[in-house]
């Protein structure tokens, strides 16, 4: 079987078709030649928050924070390193709400830290509250479970 994924460019957020069997052989984005997973969030703007969510086929789940909240700062370190853990299979990324707080608002992020995982653009789950590194990974694969 020779499935292809699309893949959202971390860097220029181009599309890239690869075969799903390809995604852990460090692959590069046909247009602006670099990796298109770094082990760590993407941290999205309003410019490709949709480019990320609708086209990436797989699951993407976002950290919507702020660069006030104590809680938010304690869960970056264990998000981050969820990601290395968890790509090339899952993106991981973050959305500051005080940035971009028309997308928290069509989001409707009520409290941060907020996770949510998608898949094929639509909220599978949302988690909210702080969570520890372990916790984070086992959420995400636990949820991503039920979302295919």
């Amino acid at each position: 079987m020779n499935e292809s994924v699309n893949i959202v460019c971390v860097h220029c957020s181009g599309v890239n078709r690869l075969p799903a069997q390809r995604l852990e052989d460090q692959p590069i984005c046909g247009k602006c030649k670099q990796l298109l997973f770094t082990s760590s969030p993407v941290e999205l703007r309003s410019a490709d928050f949709d480019q990320h969510l609708k086209r990436n086929d797989i699951p993407l789940i976002v950290d919507f924070w702020a660069p006030w909240c104590g809680p938010c700062k304690a869960m970056g370190p264990a998000f981050a390193k969820s990601a290395a853990e968890l790509e090339p299979h899952f993106r991981l990324a973050k959305l500051n709400t005080e940035a971009e707080p028309e997308i928290a608002m069509r989001m409707k992020i009520s409290s941060i830290p907020t996770m949510i995982l998608f898949h094929q653009g639509k909220e599978v789950q949302r988690q909210s509250g702080a969570m520890m590194p372990s916790a984070i990974s086992n959420w995400i694969r636990s949820v991503a479970g039920t979302a295919s």
